[in-house]
């Protein structure tokens, strides 16, 4: 198979230039009234805008405006939160699972401050915005509206007395966000009519630096494998002035279990890498021997561009088993979770062993943007991997589950990949997918694409012998579901309606369910289920759930060197 290169003529309506344009025709006015025609709460969003005294009275001043108050309100949110985390008094009376979820919304919050201050700060230069950022700013936006939601709905499962405490501060915010990201998104809209052309996208090869080398990624995990020890320190190797393809490294370390190297645990060498890093840094490299890694490893968002190395699928492993029934939210029952922007794994096995009966138990939670997982497996029953938010790929993974096991409300798109369905639970129907969009301006979702969606051999030799349970491509988690299958093989396994509903007819009209030139037993649509909100999807729009066009893939994705294909797959070779 061979990308088709014919993707480069269509775009995907959030990945456009906008505020550098708008900032240009800031003169052409907008009543308040017309612009929060786009939000979901158009009198809340008046409401706000009657505060607006600045001049012109555009979109994009709207945005900027409305970016400032969600910042003052995040701050306050997150001072609440935190107020409840560290007064001894307040926290005693909290049982495990509302001290979970609350130490959970502490971090969200935190999160989201920092990412309203990134947009704030950025827009400040706006005149030379490009379409990278646009994207990067609706990104972080839609992930601002996801974290507000994931704290809210720990709270609720917790069964806390502080979530009707808080329930209206949390519901004002959540809304105020949405908002803000619909003013946004408008803005985006009227730029789109003005600019029919695209701008050109910037290459962004690093800058060059005497401490850092850039080589094909293969040949970087060979010379890592084979290296000792003493050959890991940073600014031995330079390339000079190398302009191909390849990935810029600044330092490499070395982790295996048995003392022989720089560390004996992934997380104490994600701990020694620097802080707040930058892409023209280059990335801080961690091998990790082969060996099974027991431990629960976190890379806080400000351990960016980390490069994690193993020895292969099943041969380096990390493992944990905590779930939602032992005590866990879900949200931390992730045996490896990962903030730092730019995070890469490769040849790396995730595991969560809780089993079936503990219900939800996350292998690999992933809220950073522009991360890439390439030729890894993720092992788990419900929940295995949640790709909880902002911009993410993989690439030749391994996913085993049975309830949602992919399941979040990131922009994530999945090539290449063996998807396994692994037996559930008596009783239990299995789920693909398990897609989390609240808000119809986020440009989140999850496109499957080139993969095979099969059972995994033990349950293959169940269905064949009773074909009891139902599986399922996907149920919307949330009412903006959004989730396709394009050009994959689907096998026998999945039922002839396709998806299933999660709660009687909710969202059944406002999702987004796609399906195109799939191939298989299980990809006859004849008997597909007849929501509003299902489609069998044309050419022209799949390719917006493409790495071009949904995830702008191909302004980040070549720093990784991890191949991948920008448009639709057409016969014909690799």
């Amino acid at each position: 198979m061979k990308c088709h290169s014919v993707a480069i003529l269509f775009f995907f309506s959030f990945s456009l230039l906008f505020l550098c344009c708008l900032s240009q025709n800031s003169t052409q006015t907008q009543s308040p009234s017309i612009a929060c025609k786009s939000t979901p709460y158009p009198k809340l969003c008046r409401s706000i805008l009657s505060a607006f005294k600045s001049s012109p009275s555009s979109p994009y001043n709207y945005g900027k405006f409305s970016v400032k108050q969600c910042t003052k309100q995040a701050q306050k949110l997150s001072k609440t939160i935190r107020h409840y985390l560290t007064h001894e008094k307040q926290r005693s009376r909290f049982s495990h699972a509302e001290a979970g979820a609350l130490t959970d919304c502490g971090e969200l919050m935190e999160l989201n401050v920092d990412y309203l201050r990134s947009i704030s700060g950025e827009l400040k230069e706006a005149e030379s915005m490009t379409d990278e950022f646009v994207d990067r700013v609706t990104s972080l936006l839609s992930g601002i509206v996801t974290n507000q939601q994931t704290c809210f709905d720990e709270l609720v499962d917790s069964k806390s007395g502080i979530a009707a405490v808080l329930y209206e501060p949390l519901s004002n915010v959540t809304r105020l966000y949405s908002v803000s990201l619909g003013l946004v998104t408008h803005a985006l809209d009227r730029n789109l009519r003005r600019n029919k052309k695209r701008s050109k996208r910037s290459k962004n090869w690093f800058l060059k630096n005497t401490n850092r080398f850039r080589e094909p990624l293969e040949t970087l995990i060979k010379d890592i494998r084979k290296a000792p020890c003493h050959d890991c320190h940073k600014g031995e190797r330079n390339l000079g002035e190398v302009e191909s393809n390849g990935i810029l490294v600044n330092q490499s370390v070395i982790v295996s279990p048995h003392g022989t190297d720089n560390f004996t645990t992934i997380g104490d060498a994600i701990a020694f890498s620097p802080n707040n890093s930058k892409p023209e840094d280059g990335y801080f490299v961690i091998y990790a021997r082969e060996a099974v890694y027991e431990e629960y490893v976190v890379v806080p968002k400000h351990k960016k561009n980390l490069l994690l190395i193993g020895d292969g699928i099943n041969r380096t492993v990390i493992t944990g088993n905590h779930s939602v029934i032992d005590g866990w939210t879900t949200f931390n029952s992730s045996t490896f979770a990962v903030s730092g922007e730019r995070f890469v794994a490769v040849d790396v096995t995730f595991k969560n062993t809780a089993g079936p009966a503990k219900h939800q138990a996350v292998a690999l939670r992933n809220n950073a943007d522009l991360s890439s997982f390439y030729r890894c497996s993720f092992e788990g029953y419900q929940d295995t991997l949640y790709v909880h938010s902002l911009r993410q790929f993989y690439r030749e993974c391994d996913i085993y589950g049975t309830v949602d096991f992919i399941f979040g409300n990131a922009a994530a798109v999945f090539q290449n990949c063996n998807i396994y369905a692994r037996k559930p639970m008596p009783n239990q129907k299995n789920a693909v997918t398990a897609q989390g969009r609240t808000d119809p301006n986020q440009n989140t979702g999850i496109a499957i694409q080139n993969c095979s969606i099969v059972a995994a051999p033990d349950f293959a030799k169940d269905l064949n012998s009773t074909a009891t349970t139902l599986n399922y491509l996907g149920r919307p988690w949330k009412e903006f579901s959004r989730t396709v299958y394009m050009q994959s093989y689907i096998g026998d396994l999945i039922s002839p309606v396709g998806w299933l509903e999660w709660n009687g007819t909710v969202g059944l009209d406002t999702l987004y369910y796609g399906e195109f030139r799939n191939y298989g037993p299980g990809a006859n649509t004849t008997m597909r289920v007849k929501w509003p909100g299902y489609s069998l999807m044309n050419a022209s729009q799949a390719l917006n759930f493409t790495v071009y066009n949904f995830t702008m893939g191909d302004t980040w994705l070549p720093d990784t060197d991890i191949p991948f294909c920008g448009g639709l797959v057409v016969s014909g070779g690799n």
